[in-house]
């Protein structure tokens, strides 16, 4: 299997059938319907999931010219949240996030690549606190329709693991039964809501 395909998931039983609409143009991220979260392992045995509840960005769409697309997404670190207060004041500590330093996650695009139906490919440089590294991210394109209000909205969902070590996220404790308190590989996970900019109005003479 192609390596850029790992996390992709894509069920062929949901995907669009009705006509694609105009797709290019520009985008912004819906923060209300969007999550940018995260998964990892406590005590090598359970899941802990948590999200930046503060999640903006813009995606502009070239369909006649792929390479001119793109993708921003910033996450303010201090808006993280895992349901419980205590660990989260611990990931905006000098031990892991820092935010009084490095207030925001940001990923930057440098390509973005179709590779099968709905399935894409994002590239680009992930940064966080001040490390910046290239990282690819497979991406499910949902769907896009016209919601209630008349926008254009569309869907994209992905997954990627990343070694938070290479990010400076080295803090952990050793377990007297061997492994470590917080796993290392962490999971990204993209739930993306973003609403088309309507055309610059015209002028009228």
């Amino acid at each position: 299997m192609d390596e850029r395909l790992d996390g992709f998931v894509n069920d062929p039983g949901e995907t669009m059938t009705n006509p694609t609409p105009d797709l290019s143009g520009d985008w912004d991220i819906d923060p209300d319907h969007s999550r940018i979260g995260f998964s990892a392992k406590h005590a090598m045995v359970a899941t802990v999931r948590g999200a930046f509840t503060d999640v903006t960005g813009t995606l502009h769409a070239d369909l006649d010219d792929p390479d001119a697309s793109f993708a921003e997404i910033v996450c303010r670190v201090d808006s993280v949240d895992t349901r419980n207060a205590q660990r989260d004041e611990h990931l905006r500590s000098g031990d892991f996030f820092n935010v009084e330093e490095w207030p925001e996650i940001v990923f930057r695009s440098s390509r973005i690549e179709e590779i099968g139906d709905n399935a894409l490919v994002v590239s680009g440089d992930l940064t966080i606190r001040d490390v910046t590294k290239a990282i690819t991210i497979p991406i499910e394109f949902v769907g896009a329709h016209t919601d209630a209000t008349g926008a254009l909205r569309a869907g994209f969902q992905g997954t990627r693991r990343i070694d938070r070590r290479e990010f400076g996220l080295e803090w952990n404790v050793p377990l007297d039964t061997g492994g470590v308190l917080v796993s290392e590989k962490i999971t990204l996970e993209f739930e993306l809501s973003a609403v088309k900019r309507e055309a610059d109005a015209q002028p009228t003479a």
